[in-house]
């Protein structure tokens, strides 16, 4: 049943990416484009960058978005629920101890070991959507305007999206 393959789908991606949205793309690429073939690979970096525009958290609007797109209304709902099941569930248990253990030893330890993994992650998210996204001279330009812009001229992203769509209409 297509409810219970995206809610234990996102489930598990929920339950075991850590480090944020950008940091569970890699894991979304590999169960919504490799082995389900929900979406082509084309289609889901659409799906990332409409998530990314979205207000919300970019991991539970893809998620939502996926869903909706496999099976609809109800595709988007499993999808969501699957997504944030694990984040209420870790975060509510954490709540319950951490104050008691943040200065614990191997909490720490724990939080040290999950640090450089998340970095991982996202810096292999970044490499992924590279190799799908930089197809041309026009999307190396506009990476590298968008590099400068938030790098040397710490402008502002919400000016980046819009001054990148500008150039990407210019420039087809």
């Amino acid at each position: 049943m297509i409810y219970w393959e995206l809610f234990s789908t996102f489930l598990r991606i929920g339950a075991f990416s850590f480090g944020g949205g950008y940091a569970m793309i890699p894991f979304f690429e590999k169960e919504v484009v490799t082995i389900h073939g929900w979406l082509s690979m084309e289609r889901m970096l659409d799906m990332i960058a409409i998530s990314q525009m979205t207000p919300g958290p970019l991991a539970i609007n893809l998620a939502t978005f996926v869903g909706y797109q496999t099976a609809g209304f109800w595709g988007s709902f499993f999808s969501t629920l699957g997504m944030i099941t694990p984040s209420a569930v870790i975060i509510m248990i954490i709540a319950t101890f951490f104050f008691k253990f943040q200065e614990n030893s191997r909490v720490q330890g724990v939080l040290g070991g999950i640090r450089p993994i998340a970095v991982a992650l996202v810096a292999a998210a970044v490499i992924s959507v590279s190799r799908s996204t930089l197809i041309g001279w026009e999307s190396v330009i506009i990476l590298g305007i968008a590099l400068a812009g938030t790098f040397l001229l710490r402008l502002h992203p919400i000016f980046l999206i819009l001054l990148a769509g500008l150039l990407g209409i210019l420039m087809r």
